[in-house]
């Protein structure tokens, strides 16, 4: 996963050989996507970024057709419906005015995850749109649906304008991460480590963001290493808000006094982008942990793993010596399956979602908590191991 995976996501689904690829490119510009008379070209999403005018920077995502067949069919349609819990709007292709259980079957994956469609009637130079046929369709599902030929330039002003109309603005709108927090004139201090795991000559992004978003908040921001945190609080500067990175949370809560508000970058990124009530809920099912009990990390990005890696290692030395009880953990990263089955979890910790939308996150999430299995995330469990839960999360408390 990278930092331009943040961008809304919108994927064109539909049967094999409808034109899907041909609208991508139509959509890009490029020859983007392989187009070929041949069913089941497209074999695994595939990601294009586009600009879209009204929207911004996008990804387009491609997919395999939901018809496919045999057993490496079977395995492209798995993929396809993977990638539904991750995207902001969806475009579902038809053709020859055919529509039955693999367009329903979508749509209804679609609505499970609250995903705005619509629906575009390709290759209408050949075979155009029945209007008896589309009101059926419109009575059912009350959806946009229109003609549409990649052959005639003056349809992607259409598909466009559907876009726009149907994307949530949420998606491509930046919601502020400190809003309500902070006002203008406010000193922001952003304590950032400086360790393996930071890149070579820049900063990790969620750092970047927020000091974006102290600034966009109109506010003074000011950054130190914690080894240079005893030293700045000497200069008698009194910050309205500290950040820092969660491994500190235990040294910098020592030197920070307690009236000055204090919280975490993950800590950030789990109100902004997650389910925080279910986050602070989640978190205290940590003292409920038993032996036996099975913990699952998930990951957002793919990384090389280092022994100060704070998911794969930190983490669960942390909270095997915090509960003190043999529990087993399992990390997977990005969005690759789950191994087992969910019901086998007691606990899901969740990174800190800085590289994913929010709608991936909360796809990522759904099915645990629809199945009533606690969930937090990595700064709020590192707070709650520290004993410093309360304090990291008073800040959002305030203004849920």
């Amino acid at each position: 996963m990278k930092g331009k995976d943040i961008k809304p996501h919108i994927g064109i689904f539909g049967r094999r050989n409808y034109g899907k690829s041909s609208i991508i490119n139509c959509l890009t510009g490029q020859n983007t996507a392989i187009v070929s008379e041949t069913a089941g070209t497209t074999t695994d999403p595939v990601k294009k970024s586009v600009e879209i005018f009204g929207v911004g920077p996008a990804i387009i995502v491609d997919t395999a057709g939901i018809d496919d067949i045999g057993d490496l069919g079977k395995l492209r349609i798995e993929k396809t419906k993977k990638v539904i819990p991750t995207i902001d709007l969806a475009i579902l292709v038809i053709s020859n005015n055919t529509f039955d259980i693999f367009e329903k079957e979508l749509i209804h994956l679609f609505k499970d995850y609250s995903i705005p469609f619509f629906i575009i009637h390709n290759k209408s130079d050949i075979e155009k749109l029945d209007d008896n046929f589309k009101d059926k369709i419109y009575s059912e599902f009350k959806v946009d649906i229109v003609d549409f030929s990649t052959e005639k330039k003056t349809d992607i002003n259409i598909l466009i304008e559907l876009i726009r109309k149907n994307i949530p603005e949420t998606a491509y709108a930046k919601t502020s991460l400190l809003k309500g927090i902070v006002k203008p004139k406010d000193i922001v201090l952003l304590i950032t480590p400086i360790d393996s795991e930071a890149p070579e000559g820049r900063m990790i992004l969620p750092q970047v963001m927020a000091w974006r978003d102290v600034l966009d908040n109109d506010c003074i921001c000011m950054s130190v290493k914690e080894t240079e945190l005893e030293d700045f609080m000497k200069l008698g500067i009194v910050p309205k808000l500290v950040i820092t990175d969660s491994q500190a949370f235990n040294f910098v809560s020592k030197i920070i006094p307690k009236d000055i508000l204090l919280t975490g970058f993950s800590v950030v990124f789990a109100r902004n982008r997650g389910n925080f009530e279910k986050y602070i809920e989640g978190t205290n099912a940590i003292s409920k942990l038993k032996d036996g009990d099975k913990v699952l990390i998930l990951e957002s990005c793919t990384h090389q793993v280092s022994c100060e890696d704070i998911g794969r290692h930190k983490i669960p030395v942390w909270l095997k010596n915090f509960t003190k009880k043999s529990i087993e953990i399992e990390v997977v990263a990005g969005f690759s399956d789950i191994p087992g089955n969910i019901t086998d979890y007691s606990l899901v910790i969740q990174c800190g979602g800085c590289v994913v939308t929010k709608k991936q996150l909360t796809g990522r999430l759904k099915p645990f908590i629809e199945n009533n299995i606690p969930v937090t995330n990595y700064g709020l469990t590192i707070a709650y191991i520290n004993g410093i839960f309360e304090r990291v999360t008073e800040p959002f408390r305030k203004i849920l």
